[in-house]
């Protein structure tokens, strides 16, 4: 068995691997990059526009024998998860290739799609992985098993093959709202033994930040909304569904109503199907926002349907305004607009995603306005990628022949830590021995 590393063995993001057994070929995720050759973010919204000739042209396609090109495709591609640095390349791949992922994350990248503009995965193409249970595709035995990242429906792959076997651990943690998905990994591990495991190693070379779980985060939130006498907004991916289910616990404990967007009440809808989310159709403590852009343009994106389900919890921005410290509303840039002439007075706004957003234009503009009426912005954030010292403690637990870094800045650090680390390059086969 080879494994090749197609895009990320030296950067974070835009996750590509090929796995080759016999005449066999299988894909993990295929990542739309987050950053150029300087570690410079790069405009991921131009991206996702490009024509297939234009991203073949700019060296953003992985050289994947088949997997975008007229050579024999690979027999199958597999997600991690729905996060468009591991799925965004999926509608330039060739059709006929079969996409394996969890109902989760189907579920969650057809609201993206519907919503935001994101990657669907194609409903024809889809085979639905069931955690912990074994399939084959021709010689590899595959097992999907939960884990805990910043999205649903996220899996790690166990492939066994020709006597070998490889664990891929997509994203993961031990410091979110399910630490016991880890926990489980290394107990149904322990008795197999790993040949070689590629395990992300985003915070390896970064500072852990804060460093909190996500029930810590959410009791912090708790506090600042405890504190706020006027309107809180919640500036965060709906996709992740632990900080949305933070944001609604917190709303409840300081008698608030949550005030979702339809994308945010979209995502729960399809979600309260597969996990213990509060269906916005049936909580009284959620209302559902419907935003100036969006609400125009309801029946050329065919949502009527879905978004009528909402209609009867439907919120004005004019009671919000009246009575904002009654208020916790899900928050993003470009709601701005839909304020009359400006935010309440003393807004807060709870920003709780990655640090880099807050440079762009939008979000400097943001602040701006918060602070001409007394508001302000505090970051209320935790990561979703293992620590540092959680990846060190984890990869000896799992105890692997050899461990390969991926979706990592900083791969030699694997060595001060793991004397059986393998230093792949993007494009060379690593044979697993």
């Amino acid at each position: 068995m080879n494994v090749t590393i197609h895009r990320g063995s030296q950067e974070v993001g835009g996750s590509c691997i090929e796995v080759q057994a016999q005449d066999c070929r299988i894909v993990l995720d295929v990542g739309l990059p987050l950053f150029n050759d300087n570690r410079e973010a790069l405009d991921t919204f131009s991206l996702r526009r490009m024509t297939k000739e234009n991203l073949q042209s700019r060296g953003i396609l992985p050289a994947v024998s088949g997997l975008f090109d007229d050579a024999r495709s690979p027999d199958a591609i597999l997600l991690s998860h729905a996060h468009l640095d591991h799925t965004g390349l999926l509608d330039h791949t060739n059709e006929q290739i079969p996409v394996y992922a969890t109902s989760g994350t189907s579920k969650i990248m057809l609201v993206g799609k519907l919503f935001a503009n994101q990657v669907e995965l194609p409903r024809a193409r889809f085979r639905e992985v069931l955690p912990g249970t074994s399939f084959q595709i021709g010689p590899f035995a595959i097992t999907g098993y939960s884990v805990d990242h910043s999205t649903f429906g996220c899996l790690a792959y166990l492939i066994e093959a020709d006597g070998k076997s490889l664990l891929y651990t997509g994203d993961l943690r031990l410091h979110g709202r399910k630490p016991g998905m880890a926990r489980s990994l290394i107990d149904t591990l322990a008795d197999r033994q790993v040949d070689a495991m590629l395990m992300e190693g985003t915070h390896f070379g970064l500072p852990d930040g804060h460093g909190v779980s996500e029930y810590d985060l959410e009791r912090e939130i708790v506090g600042y909304i405890q504190d706020a006498t006027s309107l809180v907004l919640a500036a965060f991916s709906p996709q992740h569904v632990d900080r949305l289910v933070a944001f609604i616990r917190a709303a409840k404990k300081t008698n608030r109503k949550f005030v979702a967007d339809v994308y945010t009440a979209a995502i729960l809808h399809f979600l309260s199907s597969e996990t213990k989310v509060p269906s916005p159709q049936r909580d009284d403590s959620i209302r559902v926002y419907f935003p100036n852009n969006f609400a125009g343009t309801i029946k050329e994106r065919n949502l009527s349907k879905l978004v009528d389900q909402f209609r009867s919890k439907q919120i004005e921005m004019s009671e919000i305004v009246e009575s904002p410290s009654k208020f916790l509303m899900v928050f993003r840039p470009s709601l701005e607009v839909d304020f009359p002439g400006s935010y309440p007075d003393n807004t807060l706004c709870l920003y709780s995603s990655w640090k880099g957003y807050l440079e762009k234009p939008d979000w400097k503009r943001t602040r701006q306005s918060l602070t001409k009426n007394g508001g302000h912005l505090v970051e209320a954030h935790t990561s979703g990628h293992m620590h540092a010292k959680d990846i060190v403690t984890f990869v000896r637990k799992i105890a692997p022949q050899a461990v390969i870094p991926i979706h990592t800045f900083e791969p030699t650090q694997f060595r001060e830590h793991f004397p059986n680390a393998v230093l792949a390059e993007d494009g060379r086969p690593v044979e697993i021995t």
